[in-house]
């Protein structure tokens, strides 16, 4: 089908490069990729498969690209401004214009093997970064969640050589309760709950990963924790039980909501169902979230080769926050931890 979209990811993904500028547009046996005389060197250079266009003016160049008797034009409507959905309706009075959302997502929801192993690398990397930022932290003298947030930046990028996934998330004691929590400048101290959620590119693919760890001395980020409260260690119990449960038990066929239920229901069971206040995952690949969702209302069917988080959570505002999350690949019908 014939389509258009100015997101960076599903540019790479059809045509090997991306800018923040550009307009890709493809329709049968055709490819072009629409920009301004700042990308045009770079993008001879990298292009697959598309032919580029160099303008001052992205939509007028795509509305002259359109052949006669084309009858229909899909994009996502999330990437297109009111003026240029107005501007493209007014230009191409005969051609339908078909928003349908996620669509350039749903063309890359089964990843590859090769893919598959792009974010098997991208995890491997972060593991490592985890692994380097606990040794740097038992060496550390109260540092504030602002400064560690900045400093785990170093670990993740490798000095500069990776991109991040997203703006990465340190979290101690009450400020864990905060899924999405901000840095504040709370101390990092011993006997402390410390939460890290960060993730780091690798050939673009993304990396995600959340440990919770009590923090003393020689602590690491592993699953095995012992904290000194009791009720702290029971709602790191119960949230490990539902990954691990749902890891364990999740198949290709079953809908992202039967999957979500696997670990709401563990968690349900032990009396914090009104705390896990988000869903259980989320598809990653060139975006850190994208298809399949593992949520409450999800009917995706899971198939072989989709990646997704697994991430349950318990949250008891203003006390602490409980996260685990790995990636798993489906493979062999099963899930396969990356």
């Amino acid at each position: 089908m014939a389509h258009f979209t100015t997101d960076e990811n599903a540019q790479y993904f059809a045509c090997g490069y991306s800018c923040d500028h550009a307009i890709f547009l493809q329709f049968e046996g055709e490819a072009f990729f629409i920009t301004d005389a700042r990308y045009t060197l770079e993008a001879h250079t990298n292009l697959k498969n598309a032919e580029v266009i160099e303008t001052t003016d992205l939509w007028q160049a795509l509305v002259e690209l359109i052949p006669s008797g084309l009858k229909e034009l899909y994009f996502d409507p999330t990437q297109v401004s009111v003026q240029a959905y107005k501007h493209l309706q007014s230009a191409l009075p005969d051609l339908k214009l078909v928003g349908e959302a996620d669509y350039h997502r749903k063309q890359r929801i089964i990843k590859t093997p090769e893919q598959v192993a792009l974010l098997k690398k991208a995890q491997e990397l972060n593991k490592e970064a985890f692994d380097a930022f606990a040794k740097y932290l038992h060496t550390a003298h109260a540092p504030s969640e602002h400064f560690l947030q900045f400093k785990v930046k170093e670990f993740l990028t490798y000095s500069g050589e990776f991109d991040l996934s997203f703006e990465p998330i340190v979290a101690i004691n009450a400020n864990a309760a905060k899924p999405h929590a901000l840095p504040s400048k709370d101390p990092l101290a011993e006997g402390d709950l410390l939460l890290v959620d960060v993730g780091l590119k690798y050939e673009r693919y993304c990396a995600d990963r959340t440990r919770t760890a009590f923090f003393k001395e020689g602590f690491s980020f592993s699953k095995e924790q012992s904290f000194k409260d009791k009720e702290l260690q029971k709602i790191y119990d119960v949230v490990r039980k539902a990954q691990e449960f749902t890891i364990d038990n999740l198949r290709a066929g079953m809908t992202g909501k039967e999957i979500d239920s696997l670990a709401r229901g563990v968690i349900d069971k032990a009396g914090y169902g009104a705390y896990f206040a988000h869903s259980t995952g989320h598809g990653i690949g060139l975006d850190i979230h994208e298809l399949p969702f593992i949520s409450q209302r999800s009917e995706t069917i899971i198939e072989e080769g989709m990646v997704f988080s697994i991430e349950p959570g318990i949250y008891l505002p203003g006390k602490f926050g409980v996260r685990i999350e790995d990636l798993v690949a489906v493979q062999g019908s099963r899930a396969v931890v990356l």
